[in-house]
C-alpha cells in the first residue's frame, strides 16, 4: 500500500510539473522617466555607497517599470511572477495565445523563454558539525594560502562592509558555532526568501535538501572558531541573506528570483554579493539545457543582469565558476560566471593543480575565465566565498573603491599574474601583493620567458634547490590549457617535456613562474 501511494504521489507530481505553463521574460521597450525620485527607491546606505564611489544616483536601470504596460498585460491575464527594473522586464507563466498577443504589442521588445534550472555549485553532502571537522579543514588551508595572517596584522576583518549572499537556504545557521559571533554582534542585517516571500524564518526549518548550503557559504566568508582555525577572512562583516533557489525541483527556472534578489541587495547598499548558483546543463528536459556557445557573456539573462550590477552599480559580484570540469559534455563555466565584469572563482586541489571538478574557461571568450582560484575540496561553491571574504578586507582598506577596482586588485595579486590561464585564472590571490597595490606600489608584472624553440624538453633550474615538486600548465594558446601536470625534480632541477600540439608551458614552483615558449 505504501509503495502504491508513493507511486501515485509521484505521478501526480509529474502531472503537476508537466501541466505548468512555460515561463518567459517579457522585456519592455521603454520606461516612464518623469518624476522619478531616487530617494524613494534607494536606501540611505545605497545612496552613501554611490556617493562614495562617485556613481550616478539617477540611473535608468533603477527606474520602476511603466505601470500602464503592467496594467495592459494584466488585462490579458499576464501576471508578473517577478519584476526586474534593471532588465526592464517581468517574468510570467503564459499561454501560446498570450505570447502571440505580447509579440504584437508596441511596448514589448522581446519574449524570452527562461525555463532553466539553477543548481547549487557544490560537491557537498550536507552540513558537517563543528567538532567533526579536522583541525586543518579546507577553509583554514585556503585562507592560509592567501596569507590571512597579513590581513590580520593590518586589522582587516571586513568591518564596515555589507555583503549580500544569494543562495539556496541557510538552515542551521543559528546553531552553527562557527558563526555565533555574527549573531552575537547582530551582523545579520536581514533575510528574504524570493521563492516563498511569506517565509520569514530561513534558519530553523528545512524546506528542501539544499536549504543548508548557504549556511556553509557564509561560514567560508566569515566563519571562526573560538578554539581552532579561522575559516573566512571577513569575520567582522555584516550580511543580508537571500534565497533564490527552490531546491526540490529540477525543471523550473529560478533566474528571475536570483535577479530580484540582486536588485534588492543593491538597493540596500550592499558592496559585495556572493553567489554559488549557476546555470548550465542537467535539466529534466534536455531541450532546456544551455549550449556551450551561449556561455559568451551576452546570452543568458542572468549574465546580462550580472553585468549591469558590475558596470552600473559598482558592485563586486563573486561567482562560483562551476563544477563541470570533469563533464566531457560541458567542462566550461556556467552562467553568470561567464559575465565579463564578475569575479569568477575556480578551485585548486592540495597540490596546487586545478581541482578536477572545477570548470574551465571556454576558448571563445575574449577575456579570461575563471578570474582567480583558491583551495577547496568541496566544490567551487566554497572557494568563491573565501575570495569574497578576501575582497571584503580589501574594500575595508579602500572603501571608495568600486567593485571593478577591487576585482582588478585581486587579479593582480594572483600567484600566476600576468600568466593567467583558463584553468586557474590568475591563480591564488596573495594578501602580500594586494596590500602593496592598495598602498599604490607598483608590482613587477614582467613575464619571465625561456625560449625552447625546436626542442621537445626543457630543464628548469628553480631558484630554491630543496624543492621537489612543480606544476606545469601546457597550452595551445596563450591562455588555453590542454594539460596540467605535477612534475618531480632533483636538487631544484625539473625536466619539462613538451606534449604534442603545445606551443607554451607555464612552469610554477612556489612563487616562481616561468613561461616556456616551444
Amino acid at each position: 500500500m505504501k509503495r502504491f501511494f508513493l507511486i501515485l504521489v509521484l505521478n501526480l507530481f509529474a502531472l503537476q510539473v508537466f501541466c505548468q505553463m512555460p515561463k518567459y521574460w517579457i522585456v519592455l521597450k521603454d520606461k516612464e522617466t518623469k518624476n522619478y525620485d531616487y530617494k524613494k527607491h534607494l536606501s540611505q546606505r545605497a545612496i552613501e555607497k554611490r556617493q562614495l564611489m562617485k556613481i550616478d544616483l539617477v540611473q535608468y536601470s533603477d527606474i520602476p517599470l511603466t505601470e500602464d504596460y503592467l496594467n495592459k498585460m494584466a488585462e490579458k491575464g499576464v501576471e508578473a511572477v517577478n519584476q526586474s527594473k534593471w532588465l526592464n522586464a517581468i517574468s510570467a507563466e503564459i499561454t501560446d495565445e498570450q505570447k502571440n498577443w505580447l509579440l504584437k504589442q508596441d511596448f514589448v521588445k522581446e519574449v524570452i523563454p527562461i525555463q532553466r534550472r539553477v543548481t547549487a555549485l557544490a560537491n557537498y553532502n550536507g552540513y558537517v558539525e563543528d567538532d567533526e571537522r579536522p583541525e586543518n579543514a579546507s577553509y583554514s588551508t585556503a585562507i592560509s594560502q592567501m596569507e590571512a595572517q597579513l590581513m590580520k596584522k593590518e586589522g582587516l576583518t571586513g568591518e564596515g562592509i555589507v555583503i549580500g549572499v544569494i543562495d539556496a537556504g541557510y538552515y542551521g545557521l543559528t546553531k552553527n558555532r562557527n558563526l555565533k559571533h555574527l549573531l552575537k554582534d547582530e551582523r545579520i542585517l536581514g533575510t528574504r526568501d524570493f521563492v516563498d516571500p511569506s517565509r520569514e524564518d530561513l534558519f530553523n526549518n528545512m524546506v528542501t535538501y539544499s536549504d543548508d548550503h548557504g549556511n556553509t557559504v557564509v561560514e567560508h566568508i566569515a566563519g571562526i572558531r573560538s578554539k581552532g582555525p579561522q575559516y573566512g577572512f571577513a569575520i567582522d562583516a555584516s550580511f543580508y541573506l537571500t534565497r533564490s533557489e527552490k531546491g526540490d525541483t529540477e525543471t523550473r527556472a529560478e533566474e528571475d528570483y536570483w535577479i530580484s534578489a540582486m536588485e534588492w541587495l543593491d538597493s540596500l547598499g550592499v558592496r559585495i554579493i556572493n553567489t554559488s548558483l549557476g546555470y548550465a546543463i542537467g535539466f529534466d528536459d534536455p531541450k532546456q539545457n544551455y549550449k556551450l556557445k551561449e556561455m559568451d557573456g551576452n546570452t543568458a539573462v542572468i549574465t546580462k543582469a550580472a553585468q549591469i550590477a558590475t558596470e552600473e552599480k559598482g558592485l563586486l559580484l563573486v561567482v562560483s565558476a562551476g563544477n563541470e570540469g570533469n563533464d566531457s559534455n560541458w567542462q566550461i563555466v556556467s552562467a553568470p560566471a561567464d559575465a565579463k565584469g564578475v569575479l569568477s572563482v575556480g578551485a585548486v586541489g592540495p597540490t596546487g593543480l586545478k581541482a578536477g571538478y572545477s570548470s574551465i574557461g571556454p576558448d571563445f571568450l575574449p577575456y579570461l575565465k575563471p578570474n582567480v582560484s583558491c583551495f577547496s575540496l568541496m566544490g567551487t561553491s566554497f572557494s568563491a566565498p573565501v575570495i569574497t571574504g578576501f575582497a571584503a578586507c580589501l574594500l575595508q582598506s579602500k572603501p571608495e573603491a568600486t567593485g571593478e577596482e577591487i576585482k582588478e586588485i585581486i587579479e593582480m595579486s594572483g600567484s600566476l599574474y600576468p600568466n593567467g590561464n583558463n584553468f586557474l585564472g590568475y591563480g591564488v590571490p596573495k594578501a602580500s601583493k594586494a596590500l602593496k597595490i592598495l598602498e599604490g606600489k607598483k608590482l613587477e608584472a614582467a613575464i619571465n620567458k625561456r625560449m625552447a624553440t625546436g626542442k621537445d624538453e626543457y630543464t628548469v633550474k628553480a631558484s630554491e634547490k630543496d624543492v621537489e615538486e612543480a606544476i606545469v600548465f601546457h597550452k595551445q594558446k596563450q591562455h588555453y590549457v590542454t594539460q596540467q601536470e605535477l612534475v618531480k625534480g632533483t636538487k631544484g632541477k625539473f625536466k619539462v617535456v613538451k606534449p604534442a600540439g603545445v606551443t607554451e608551458s607555464t612552469f610554477v614552483c612556489g612563487d616562481e613562474v616561468l613561461e616556456i615558449i616551444w
